[in-house]
């Protein structure tokens, strides 16, 4: 027998009419807000059609994408306009970051296919490697007219070289010397003469030597994979008369790019720190990881989001051309030198571990802390930034 007490209760006759009352409400607010979305979308429409305008204008000046203090100073005010209005600034600024960011990548892909000297005569040394596909693309679609030189194009190199207006090298480090010297009595005088290696005074040096004319270096901070340059840094090293140059560096900073102007001492410095060491720290990482045969997707399911983008970023170096990054390693003796006092200081701390020394650790930590100063600050708004978008992710 069915249990008289089991029976699903039944709703009253008030209580019928206040979820009808709810329903209808709710439908109406529901009616209201797409309402409110449709508005939203045709103003990012308008918007974008305003864009289209500031876009024209700039080709037609060759005036940059990216305007950075015009950028910073729409966010604070929307920041400004989002708080008077009830509203969290940290969430209008994020929407107001992707709309930017939206408008920075429309520009850029107009931008591309205007070239500040269109029609001209470029070559691209090593054109079949990786960076010189990318780069001949985006030639290409600027108007210029592309040629390349690779291992097997020698015998017609004077051909080649016939009225050409850059040369750009885009070959391993190891014989970027050399190219240079082999190509340079093939180019027209006026021609300038660039490189894109991620070492900048050896193969500046050898420019100069080898072509009396402009004289350029670029290292671009990124690989032939992004689908923009929007915000992409390139490093400008000068060599030799850097008006002749200009018109190629006005050309990277049309496609969106930010050029960063340093003498090769100080790029190469630098970027021992930036490249060699942390690239080398995170090999070291990963070989470690593999001998100790740790078990990688187990670690994530214990895993904090911090552990997983660093995590991510050790796997990102794997899944890369092995050659590419022993090249930057390696590039010089300057740098094996760092790497060996990188090495030399992580061997000064064996007795802490050893003995395991806590205070020795606690006061290293505080030196290092001070050090550090104002930017652990700003380190920890970025990684937490980093952090959440991670947890919207995954």
């Amino acid at each position: 027998m069915k249990n008289e007490n089991s029976k699903t209760p039944v709703s009253s006759p008030n209580e019928q009419s206040v979820n009808h009352d709810v329903d209808h409400e709710l439908e109406r607010l529901r009616l209201q807000l797409d309402a409110i979305d449709q508005k939203i979308v045709s103003l990012l429409a308008e918007r974008q059609a305003e864009v289209e305008r500031v876009v024209q204008l700039k080709k037609a000046h060759n005036i940059p994408v990216y305007h950075p203090a015009r950028e910073e100073d729409l966010i604070s005010h929307r920041r400004s306009q989002g708080f008077k209005a009830g509203l969290n600034p940290d969430y209008v600024e994020e929407i107001y970051r992707r709309i930017l960011r939206q408008s920075r990548v429309e520009q850029t892909a107009q931008m591309a296919r205007k070239g500040v000297r269109a029609g001209a005569s470029v070559l691209l040394v090593g054109g079949l490697g990786s960076m010189g596909q990318y780069f001949h693309q985006w030639f290409t679609a600027a108007g210029y007219q592309v040629r390349i030189l690779d291992t097997q194009d020698w015998l017609n190199v004077d051909e080649l070289c016939r009225d050409i207006e850059l040369a750009m090298i885009s070959v391993p480090i190891e014989v970027t010397v050399s190219v240079v010297r082999k190509i340079a009595p093939h180019l027209p005088p006026k021609c300038v003469l660039a490189d894109i290696t991620s070492i900048k005074k050896i193969p500046l040096t050898a420019m100069l030597e080898a072509h009396p004319g402009p004289v350029i270096g670029f290292h671009p901070l990124f690989g032939p994979t992004p689908s923009t340059m929007d915000k992409q840094i390139i490093v400008v090293t000068p060599g030799r008369d850097i008006a002749g140059c200009q018109w190629l560096i006005d050309q990277f900073n049309a496609w969106g790019s930010i050029t960063l102007q340093v003498d090769a001492d100080e790029h190469d410095k630098i970027m021992s720190i930036v490249q060699t060491v942390r690239h080398f720290a995170t090999f070291a990482f990963g070989q470690f990881l593999r001998r100790k045969q740790i078990n990688l997707p187990r670690t994530l399911e214990f895993s904090s989001p911090i552990y997983r983008l660093e995590l991510g970023m050790v796997g990102r170096l794997f899944a890369q051309d092995p050659s590419l990054y022993a090249e930057i390693i390696f590039a010089s003796p300057e740098r094996r030198a760092l790497l060996m006092e990188y090495l030399e200081s992580l061997a000064t701390n064996i007795e802490m571990v050893k003995t395991g020394d806590k205070q020795t650790f606690l006061a290293e930590f505080k030196k290092i802390s001070d050090w550090f100063g104002p930017f652990s600050e700003q380190a920890m708004r970025e990684s937490s930034y980093l952090i959440d978008k991670l947890i919207e992710r995954f």
